[in-house]
């Protein structure tokens, strides 16, 4: 790998790879509107503990995050169509009481975690004996990380097929545009195969967005929303000429063909109120840091495997702050190529 520019303030960009982590009984309902993988939220709150577990001290900070999903068991029961969650009953209360049940979505997660990091001190040198360093500092982020809740749910020992799982990477990111660059995102993501990552489409919503309003000029961006998520069935009529020249005629029920596996997501908050001070919201949680009551935001987000994307922009998300907007949201650099581009917008997904 050739060597990467340092900055002025003596850090560098790496990437930290954490493969295979189980997680178990992580928050399955995300949203108000959604179930199913947690947020990505939840990731980015992840790193933002790990970097206070780990203190300055560390040498390292953490801007994004990537997530490849290789397992995903939710915990709901299996018989017929309908789908409802494995509830726990909780002890009863002290008056001798049931305790209600309150409904508590659950899944069992085998992921692997690529972080956008920098690092500074000795483990931003370029030199063999740097290395280490940095082997040593994946290994005790690994360890940390043992000890942490993702995603509301617990991280299990790390085991792959009976076997331990393969161990943390933590190493320089390539001058980016280079050959050398290439070559190191295709082999990290190698190594997060088989699997699929997450990547965000707000283009497709745009798209479709545009496409019903071409049908209907009150078409809000809910609608599109709404058309992404859900399977459509078309009723088709087929006609069949037979051999004495009648016609046959029936009809077909077909789904609308989708430009990849998309799935409605949530992707941060939008403010509802001014920001409040510290300490002047009655029933806050935290009375030292100020208040802002919000509401969801939501998005379309496509599971696509880790071959298929080009450069580390494409898989890492990060958080973003939009002042004039109060919009407190998740964002993602993903670019699809041309060739993945549909030739219509209505039949964008």
């Amino acid at each position: 790998m050739s060597d990467v520019p340092q900055d002025a303030t003596g850090w560098r960009r790496a990437v930290l790879l954490l493969p295979r982590l189980r997680i178990q009984n992580a928050n399955a309902i995300s949203s108000p509107m959604t179930w199913g993988f947690p947020a990505m939220t939840a990731f980015l709150g992840a790193t933002t503990a790990l970097e206070r577990r780990l203190g300055p001290d560390a040498g390292i900070r953490f801007y994004g995050v990537g997530v490849v999903c290789h397992g995903f068991e939710p915990q709901v029961t299996t018989g017929g169509h309908t789908r409802s969650f494995r509830l726990t009953r909780n002890p009863i209360l002290p008056n001798g009481n049931t305790a209600a049940i309150v409904e508590e979505g659950r899944v069992h997660l085998d992921v692997t975690l690529v972080l956008d990091v920098e690092l500074s001190g000795v483990h931003a040198a370029a030199k063999v004996d740097a290395v280490d360093e940095r082997k040593a500092l994946a290994e005790r982020i690994a360890h940390v990380v043992q000890g942490m809740r993702i995603a509301g749910g617990s991280v299990m020992p790390a085991l792959s097929g009976g076997r331990r799982a393969a161990p943390p990477l933590l190493e320089l990111l390539a001058e980016e545009g280079t050959d050398d660059a290439s070559q190191q995102f295709r082999r990290l993501m190698r190594r997060c195969l088989p699997g699929f990552a997450l990547v965000a489409r707000d283009d497709l919503l745009q798209a479709r967005l545009q496409a019903l309003r071409e049908a209907d000029v009150d078409a809000t961006p809910l609608d599109a929303w709404l058309d992404l998520s859900r399977l459509t069935f078309r009723a088709h009529l087929v006609k069949h000429t037979k051999a004495d020249g009648s016609v046959d005629e029936r009809v077909e029920w077909r789904t609308d063909s989708r430009d990849g596996w998309l799935v409605p997501i949530p992707l941060g908050f939008a403010g509802l109120s001014a920001l409040h001070e510290p300490g002047t919201v009655a029933g806050a949680r935290d009375a030292t840091t100020p208040l802002r009551f919000v509401e969801g935001v939501y998005g379309i987000g496509q599971w696509i495997s880790p071959h298929r994307l080009r450069r580390f922009e494409d898989l890492f998300w990060s958080a973003d702050y939009d002042e004039a907007l109060n919009l407190y949201r998740c964002s993602n650099g993903f670019k699809p190529s041309p060739s993945a581009v549909p030739s219509t917008a209505v039949s964008e997904s």
